[in-house]
């Protein structure tokens, strides 16, 4: 790639990532800007891929995200992960987006939760119910370790409350690429029930009124994500192109 190409893609991949981290958080640009000590206008170039940016400047608006510079630049450029990991809460799409993505990639697909199920030999239901959380979220490692030590291009789906796990989580974005697919609560709910598996969901008086909690209580995890894309804007090709095209 010729270096002004080049540079034009990293200033707008950190821009993309600026600005997911940002309404991630519920800030405004104006609110940014005022906590970063920045004007109104940087931020704008910075989100928007323009503009020559300033280190220390841009040190500032990561600290005002609480965003480390590490985690801002981790897979860009030259030598960046060729894993790409999809996060959000079921209903998502991460199984139908992740299977269209390995394709196009011409990548192994790995569904994590399955691949949990498999080291157990029992299902998600039955870990939980006689070993208890610990010991999946322990599978889970294991198993997360495994599939980031696989070579060549995998696209990953993982569970919907892996943010919930701090090793877990941080392993996963220091070894693949993530991407947020958000969608609203009545589209999670329309996708679970089309599935037809309803189990996570009984006893839930108001299953619309929880699922807007979760969104809601996750929000800043999977907003470190380094992609969020919106399902119900774009659909299946749309974000398959988008991640394609990142």
């Amino acid at each position: 790639m010729h270096y002004s190409a080049f540079m034009d893609t990293l200033l707008c991949d950190i821009g993309a990532r600026l600005r997911s981290r940002r309404t991630a958080l519920g800030l405004t640009q104006s609110d940014l800007a005022s906590a970063a000590g920045v004007s109104p206008r940087f931020l704008v170039q910075l989100e928007g891929g323009s503009g020559n940016i300033s280190v220390s400047r841009l040190a500032e608006v990561c600290d005002a995200l609480g965003f480390r510079l590490d985690e801002l630049f981790r897979g860009l450029g030259p030598g960046g992960s060729e894993k790409v990991a999809l996060v959000g809460l079921r209903g998502a799409g991460k199984s139908t987006i992740g299977a269209a993505l390995a394709e196009r990639m011409a990548a192994t697909f790995v569904e994590l939760d399955a691949e949990v199920e498999a080291e157990a030999g029992m299902s998600l239901g039955e870990i939980f119910e006689l070993h208890g959380e610990d010991a999946y979220r322990a599978l889970e490692r294991q198993v997360l370790e495994r599939v980031l030590s696989k070579t060549g291009p995998v696209v990953i789906a993982a569970g919907g409350s892996i943010v919930k796990s701090a090793e877990a989580w941080r392993m996963l974005r220091e070894g693949a690429r993530t991407v947020w697919l958000q969608a609203s609560p009545d589209a999670h709910l329309s996708r679970v029930r089309a599935q037809g598996d309803l189990r996570p969901m009984r006893g839930w008086a108001d299953p619309r009124a929880v699922l807007q909690r979760i969104l809601a209580e996750r929000a800043a995890l999977y907003g470190q994500a380094e992609i969020s894309l919106d399902t119900d804007a774009l659909g299946i090709d749309g974000v398959v192109d988008a991640i394609a095209g990142a």
